[in-house]
C-alpha cells in the first residue's frame, strides 16, 4: 500500500487538518464575529483568542479582494504534495513531517476558502503587534522549519577522496 511508504506524511497531514478545523469549529462556536473583534485575553496585552475572518493568504497578505486564486493555490499545493508522498521517493522523518504540515495547513485554509471564501483566524500575539492567524499558519511555517532542518541533517553520498596525484582534484 501507498501509504506505507511515507506514513509520517499522512499522519502529520491528517492531524494538523484535524486540529486546525476543530480549533476553528471551537472559534465559531464560542465567538462572535464583532466589529472590533471580540477578543479572550489568555495573558492581558501578550496572547488573546480573537476572532477575526481573512479573506486574504497568511497573517492577512493580500486580504483587500480579488484573491480567489488563493483557493487554486491551497488546491495546487495539496494535489502537488499528495502526488509526491504517494509516487515520489521514501522521505526521511523530517521531510515527511515537513511536507504532511504544510499539505495539512494547505487543505485546512484551503477547505475553508472554497466553502466559506475566507479563513477563520485567531491566536493574537499583541506583545509583537504580529497579524492574527491560525494553526493552518502554524502547521506550514512549522513545516517550513522541518524542511530546513532536513537539508542540514539529510546525508548525501560522499565522493571518494580526490588523488591530487591522478590529476583529479
Amino acid at each position: 500500500m501507498k501509504f506505507q511508504k511515507n506514513p509520517i506524511f499522512w499522519i502529520a497531514a491528517i492531524l494538523s487538518l484535524i486540529v486546525d478545523h476543530a480549533t476553528k469549529f471551537w472559534v465559531l462556536q464560542t465567538l462572535e464575529l464583532t466589529s472590533p473583534p471580540q477578543t479572550i485575553p489568555l495573558w492581558p496585552d501578550v496572547f488573546h483568542f480573537t476572532y477575526v475572518i481573512n479573506t486574504g493568504a497568511a497573517f492577512s497578505l493580500f486580504s483587500n479582494g480579488g484573491v480567489s486564486w488563493l483557493r487554486w493555490l491551497s488546491l495546487g499545493v495539496s494535489l502537488g504534495l499528495m502526488a509526491l508522498a504517494w509516487w515520489g521517493p521514501q522521505f526521511i522523518r523530517w521531510e515527511q513531517t515537513g511536507y504532511g504540515l504544510i499539505l495539512g495547513g494547505a487543505l485546512g485554509n484551503g477547505i475553508d476558502r472554497f466553502i466559506s471564501g475566507h479563513v477563520v483566524d485567531f491566536l493574537d500575539f499583541r506583545l509583537i503587534q504580529f497579524p492574527i492567524f491560525n494553526l493552518a499558519d502554524v502547521s506550514i511555517n512549522i513545516g517550513i522549519i522541518c524542511l530546513l532542518i532536513a537539508m542540514f541533517i539529510h546525508e548525501h553520498p560522499r565522493h571518494p577522496p580526490s588523488d591530487p596525484s591522478s590529476g583529479n582534484i
